[in-house]
């Protein structure tokens, strides 16, 4: 059975040594839960996935993708990327607000 959370949050702009990214950071419950998972899936497994993600399938608009979301801050905060791919297919710039949602995978 796999758990699904909705919310909204801020899409943001980042410019590293690499390129620039877009990013939804998740925060408050919904971060809340994404530990949890993620520390389920260790006793279950004996191990985290790598850099401690966690695999979901991403959701916004009419939009879905396969991704991971990473932890910040020991897990306080959670990072999911978004593809440019999505941003033309759901018309998005860095500053609007979308509506996601995440199934854990």
């Amino acid at each position: 059975m796999s758990e699904t959370l909705s919310f909204a949050a801020p899409l943001t702009r980042w410019r590293g040594d690499r390129g620039t990214y877009h990013l939804v950071t998740i925060a408050g419950e919904a971060a809340d839960q994404l530990a949890m998972h993620a520390r389920l899936h260790r006793l279950e497994f004996g191990r985290s996935r790598g850099f401690g993600s966690v695999k979901v399938t991403a959701r916004i608009g009419e939009t879905h993708w396969k991704s991971s979301v990473f932890p910040q801050r020991k897990q306080s905060e959670w990072i999911l990327l978004v593809s440019r791919r999505v941003m033309r297919a759901e018309d998005l710039a860095a500053g609007d607000t979308v509506r996601l949602e995440l199934e854990l995978l």
